[in-house]
């Protein structure tokens, strides 16, 4: 028994044309093959939102349910002879408002490209003008992006007529999709480009310059919008992403906008004292004070001798960790005053 068909459409019996368009739109989307391939369920729940639609749409068709119901209808109107009508007008309702259907042979936006671009950590503090090559899809400058051989011209498709679209499916379930052949465009060259083949597109490639900021990190990226490949049928370029790939220092590691660095030093500056020369990532110079007694391991903070942070003027810190060198041979004269202040230290504790 069929279910009735305002019930389907979720709509009382007093809905307007507007209400009933509304309702019928959101339940194509809902429930249409394109979202929903290969759910039988939905595709029996689309074919009867169509056919209430197609009743509920029409004044002497819907005057004629509203009096008689679903046996009123049979005998006077033919939905399987007039299918092939109403979709005509269905696809135009998908398309504008779902993207299926005559939409999909619209501009299409072209696709984005990724590279990589190798810099290191000097370069990533300080920032750098660098050079990616990219290899792109553009328009044949021999054909003009047609596809055809110049002075050869265009033809009507004979797969779609020159409609640009090829309809498929049966009974209920029908929809429109781009024609392979043409692309959407509803015609094709009558002799191919020696250049591109007919696709009207080659692949180019192009060297570009891209500025890096200050302070940027290991895995971001830059989007130069805009440089991607080229879109369909006139659609925008997409964009170039270009991501920092930042190669590992001898001296420094990164974390976040801070460094850090080991630093060996003699056993006599770790229990004396003393200052180190060192030169930081920008190579400028700077004196680490070293306090008498520092232990293995100790972490000395160097405030703004960091990376730079990003959209900030400020920098992070250096944290500098102390290796304690112990000699593994002694001149003669460096194992007497250690004798000399071993005996020196036993008679302390001897007296103490």
């Amino acid at each position: 028994m069929k279910r009735d068909y305002y019930e389907i459409l979720g709509v009382g019996r007093e809905a307007s044309q507007e209400e009933i368009k509304k309702a019928y739109r959101r339940l194509a989307l809902k429930y249409h093959p394109d979202r929903n391939q290969g759910s039988r369920d939905s595709e029996e729940k689309f074919k009867e939102v169509v056919e209430a639609y197609s009743v509920l749409s029409d004044p002497e068709k819907r005057r004629t349910y509203d009096l008689y119901g679903h046996q009123g209808l049979e005998g006077r109107f033919d939905f399987q002879s007039n299918w092939g009508d109403f979709f005509t007008g269905f696809d135009d309702i998908i398309s504008s408002f779902f993207g299926f259907g005559r939409k999909e042979s619209s501009r299409e936006r072209g696709d984005d490209i990724w590279v990589e671009a190798e810099l290191s950590l000097e370069e990533a503090a300080m920032g750098v003008e660098k050079e990616v090559e990219i290899e792109r899809w553009s328009l044949c400058e021999h054909c003009g992006g047609s596809g055809a051989e110049p002075g050869s011209g265009m033809k009507k498709c004979p797969m779609c007529g020159g409609t640009g679209k090829v309809i498929e499916g049966h009974l209920f379930v029908r929809f429109s999709r781009t024609c392979p052949k043409c692309g959407g465009k509803g015609f094709v060259p009558k002799e191919r480009c020696k250049v591109c083949g007919g696709s009207g597109f080659v692949r180019q490639r192009k060297k570009m310059k891209v500025r890096i900021p200050a302070g940027i990190d290991d895995g971001s990226r830059l989007v130069l919008r805009g440089e991607g490949d080229i879109g369909k049928n006139g659609g925008p370029r997409g964009d170039l992403y270009v991501v920092m790939r930042v190669k590992k220092h001898q001296v420094f590691t990164r974390e976040g906008s801070n460094l850090y660095m080991n630093l060996k030093i003699d056993y006599l500056t770790a229990i004396l004292g003393g200052k180190v020369n060192l030169k930081d990532l920008y190579g400028e110079n700077f004196t680490l004070e070293i306090s008498g007694g520092t232990q293995p391991g100790t972490v000395i903070r160097v405030r703004k001798r960091g990376m730079p942070e990003m959209r900030e003027k400020s920098k992070g810190d250096l944290f500098v960790k102390i290796y304690v060198e112990i000699p593994r041979k002694l001149s003669r004269k460096e194992r007497e005053y250690l004798q000399k202040l071993k005996s020196l230290k036993e008679g302390e504790r001897l007296f103490n």
